[in-house]
């Protein structure tokens, strides 16, 4: 039989340990209190304890609930598993490895320049994508949602030129007999917006994403977003404290900085966006500071505050909040302040971000527009 401890550390819980004996050995697996729960911990405990059963009467096949759990397993606890010699696991290839192994084949193949565009490829694909999963989680519909949320940041040539880049690692990965498939292959390169995936996120709704986030950045993050329109990460990454002045704020726009005027926009301080930067920490350069200098890959902490918030998975969602930001600006304050304050040109936000919403049918039947 195994058990569970938990480990303590200045009267708070630093993680759980998991402990059986062979013989005379004891053996402990040790898990995060910060990264599991206490509901995971005690399954994980029932997941070892019928491992020992099988492994000492010699069966070969766990029930379908084990053998479901370790299909779906994090793959941080199937190491621990490994580790311990109750599984055994097939070597897990990161998207980080096939990055590495690809960059490493080409450099010297092809042209200083053409490396150079598969690394700045590969510096949005970990905005999307963490370094540490496994390939097989890069499927089409992530990449299409990884391509639409580019749309926002870059020039659609510039888009382009990555989707092509990202068909030709995987692509190689599929040659290495990494992939039997590349989830790729039916990824147009040129331009795509499905705009079945547009989602107005409610004030209502943002209520929701604040109460359910970890700590005050996050609340910031998703304020900024929401509230001031930003582009993220690009715009959201160089906000700085001293951007911020009494009733207003000025935003870099590296999409933009290329057009003459265009490099900078200067955006209302909004009351809902004060409220949350006041309750912020001041005494780093940046804003959002938790981020700086590793990996902008909000999407998946945010889908984990969206599943909290009982909001479900929010498809392409700083694009989506800062559509939601774009439409209300346009009703309330006209198009003209749209174009100053969320930095869009009118065929943009036309093409790409003007939505129907519930309230335009209601006005129009109530002949209040």
């Amino acid at each position: 039989m195994a058990t569970l401890t938990v480990d303590r550390r200045s009267g708070k819980i630093a993680g759980y340990n998991v402990q059986w004996y062979e013989g005379k050995r004891r053996f402990t697996i040790h898990l995060g209190g910060k990264t599991y729960s206490k509901k995971t911990a005690e399954r994980f405990k029932e997941i070892v304890e019928a491992l020992l059963y099988y492994r000492r009467n010699g069966m070969t096949t766990p029930e379908k609930s084990v053998e479901n759990w370790l299909q779906h397993a994090p793959v941080e606890l199937k190491a621990k598993l490994a580790k311990a010699s109750l599984v055994v696991v097939d070597k897990v290839r990161t998207c980080k490895m096939l990055w590495d192994a690809f960059l490493k084949f080409k450099e010297t193949e092809v042209k200083p320049a053409t490396i150079k565009a598969y690394h700045a490829c590969q510096a949005y694909f970990f905005e999307m994508f963490s370094p540490t999963e496994s390939i097989e989680q890069v499927t089409s519909e992530r990449l299409l949602e990884w391509k639409t949320s580019m749309l926002d940041e870059l020039a659609e040539a510039t888009v382009t030129g990555h989707v092509k880049n990202i068909k030709a690692v995987l692509n190689w990965a599929v040659s290495q007999d990494w992939l039997m498939k590349s989830p790729a292959a039916e990824i147009p390169k040129g331009s795509f917006r499905n705009r079945e995936k547009d989602r107005f996120i409610t004030m209502a709704e943002y209520g929701k994403l604040l109460e359910a986030c970890p700590n005050q950045e996050w609340r910031v993050i998703i304020a900024l977003a929401r509230i001031g329109g930003l582009r993220c990460p690009s715009e959201l990454k160089r906000l700085r404290w001293k951007d911020i002045v009494q009733d207003r704020f000025t935003v870099h726009s590296p999409k933009t900085e290329h057009h003459d005027g265009r490099d900078k926009r200067v955006v209302p301080l909004f009351d809902e966006l004060r409220a949350e930067l006041e309750k912020h920490e001041k005494t780093t350069e940046y804003v959002v500071h938790g981020f700086q200098g590793r990996s902008w890959n909000l999407n998946v902490p945010f889908q984990e505050i969206a599943e909290r918030a009982g909001l479900g998975k929010i498809v392409c969602p700083f694009v989506n909040m800062r559509r939601s930001r774009a439409n209300e600006v346009v009703r309330r304050h006209g198009e003209a302040m749209e174009r100053q304050w969320i930095g869009h040109s009118w065929d943009v936000m036309e093409k790409h971000y003007l939505q129907q919403l519930d309230e335009d049918f209601t006005k129009a039947i109530e002949g209040t527009c």
